[in-house]
């Protein structure tokens, strides 16, 4: 714990002052202020993984990268100290005695199921091993041959590298989704807090509700650098702020177009968020009628800024702009992954996500395997979700009719219309995940807020229609059993979650937070440099590197393993 601890202080130092540095670069521009201070640091976020993709890109991503980061928010420290001191004494010294108890609770909580809990299989599989590549080299051309999984290049990975530690500890930590759900739980705390709820709608209320259950669901699992927890938190912080913009009101298209950019900064973290994107429909549309043609400049050019080095580093390890699509073949690569093992890797993950473990049935109708994943592959939870997602769908098409017959040009109605398009954003992409890879963990976000908003919605229609007819005792009372109904459910989850505090406090993480697990590895050498490989199964985990899940073929494309890695066809010939 106490590693994760100053970890996390690091963390959330490098984080806020790039995120200052940045708020003050938007609002030098476009000029929108950022005050939130975890908005602040979600920026900076997202910056320091930029940063760390593109010196990925020159160098190893530890001790230089690490300096290089301090001295420049060194810099940003001075030169802004005024304005932080600002931000920092509003954010502490306006809170009651309370809200600081919850707080210090909140990051005692998540630190400890941060230092130990359930490794993710594929983490040792692939994801230690995508971390210490980043650590130890540049980015190589053609990883992916020697493990397509390498290929799949999550810009998590680099920030996870960047974060590790491995210099400093002499081993990698692996504390950042912690750090992230920790940002999330302090926007869900806004449920109970009377000044962080805008009273317009309940729809924000129900979307908090939403990453609230999804918190609890993967408290046990945070310990692992997998970015399907990353991905997810990152989708439910940018809907629930698009929600709470829309209820206070704001006319600026600046903070739309900013969790845009977010959006793409969700792409690198998981290509499959693509469809958040869709959002991008209002802050255009405002831009574009105010004829504002150097702040749409601005905003394209900060989402190149966060996509290209992630693209770049895609082509670098694969062949390919994006992997595993090897139909968007634009560059001819000694290195490019075949298009064949691509095309496989991709109809794998398919696959193995509708619970069918053979790729050759990657074209299978939806309504020959949906019966059998929806039966086999969910948790009974899961069922009732997706179930009531699919039935949100024509409870959607309704709302949007009613919403174009009223024509409502109000305030009201344009919060009405952004409520609905952040519906159909989260509905397109829970479409996607559905007829794509439906792997509960891939899309939790998702097969959640869809129903969460579409509850939201209409018990916010249902309150408007008692209380035009007068009838605000009713309201009041079901305001009432609402309350009630959310805390009877939190103090559930939260019994489950002291539940696991209790069973896990024997293990020995207090110190150093629990480490990617030990395999039984046996080597190979090529051209002296030796490869290790599972003696059983096909995890290898941190340690021991190089490592594949099985002794493979592999083919320098130099004298050196920095030269990169030629496809095994090429050895063939």
């Amino acid at each position: 714990m106490v590693s994760v601890l100053f970890n996390w202080l690091y963390i959330a130092v490098t984080a806020f002052l790039a995120g200052v540095a940045l708020c003050a670069f938007i609002r030098r521009t476009v000029g929108y202020r950022v005050t939130d201070v975890s908005c602040i640091v979600a920026a900076g976020l997202m910056a320091v993984t930029v940063y760390a993709q593109v010196f990925s890109l020159f160098g190893r991503v530890g001790a230089a990268a690490n300096l290089v980061l301090a001295a420049a928010c060194l810099v940003v420290a001075v030169a802004g100290r005024r304005q932080i001191a600002g931000l920092l004494s509003g954010v502490w010294e306006n809170k009651s005695t309370a809200w600081k108890l919850v707080m210090a609770l909140s990051v005692a909580a998540w630190c400890f199921c941060t230092s130990r809990g359930y490794m993710h299989y594929d983490s040792d599989l692939y994801h230690a091993q995508a971390i210490r590549w980043i650590e130890e080299y540049r980015a190589v051309k053609g990883l992916g041959n020697i493990h397509v999984r390498f290929a799949y290049n999550s810009s998590f990975f680099a920030l996870s590298a960047l974060y590790s530690m491995k210099f400093l500890t002499g081993r990698s930590l692996h504390a950042v989704n912690g750090f992230m759900a920790l940002l999330l739980w302090i926007q869900v705390l806004r449920l109970f807090d009377a000044q962080g709820r805008t009273g317009r709608t309940v729809v924000t209320g129900f979307a908090r509700l939403g990453a609230f259950y999804y918190l609890t669901v993967i408290y046990s699992d945070i310990v692992s650098p997998a970015s399907d927890y990353a991905i997810m938190c990152v989708v439910f912080f940018i809907v629930i702020r698009w929600l709470e913009l829309l209820e206070q009101e704001e006319e600026s298209a600046a903070p739309y177009a900013l969790l845009c950019v977010a959006g793409v900064y969700a792409v690198t973290l998981k290509l499959t968020a693509g469809l958040i994107l869709i959002l991008l429909a209002k802050p255009a549309y405002m831009l574009l009628r105010e004829k504002r043609q150097k702040d749409i400049g601005i905003y394209l050019v900060m989402g190149l800024v966060t996509i290209v080095p992630w693209l770049v580093r895609t082509v670098i390890l694969s062949g390919y702009l994006l992997y595993p699509f090897p139909s968007l073949d634009l560059f001819d690569m000694d290195w490019k992954i075949p298009a064949a093992e691509a095309a496989l890797d991709a109809a794998e993950i398919r696959t193995w996500g509708r619970g069918i473990n053979n790729a050759a049935l990657v074209d299978l109708p939806v309504w020959e395997w949906f019966p059998g994943w929806f039966r086999e592959s969910l948790p009974v939870v899961g069922k009732a979700l997706v179930a009531a997602d699919i039935v949100c769908l024509p409870v959607f098409i309704a709302l949007l009719a009613v919403q174009f017959r009223r024509g409502d040009m109000s305030a009201a109605g344009r919060m009405r219309k952004g409520q609905l398009l952040a519906l159909a954003t989260v509905l397109a992409s829970y479409g996607f995940w559905q007829l794509s890879a439906p792997l509960l963990r891939y899309g939790y976000a998702y097969v959640l807020l869809v129903v969460m908003i579409t509850s939201g919605i209409l018990c916010d229609n249902l309150i408007k229609y008692f209380d035009k007819r007068q009838k605000k005792d009713m309201i009041k009372k079901a305001a009432v059993l609402g309350v009630c109904a959310l805390w009877v459910f939190s103090a559930v989850k939260l019994a489950s979650l002291a539940r696991h505090i209790h069973d896990k406090s024997a293990e020995k993480a207090y110190v150093w937070q629990q480490d990617y697990g030990n395999y039984t590895l046996e080597s190979y050498e090529v051209e002296g440099v030796p490869f290790y490989y599972p003696v059983y199964g096909d995890r290898t985990g941190y340690d021991h590197f190089p490592s594949v899940p099985r002794q493979v073929p592999v083919l320098f494309r130099g004298q050196s393993v920095e030269e990169g890695f030629y496809p095994k066809k090429q050895e063939m010939e």
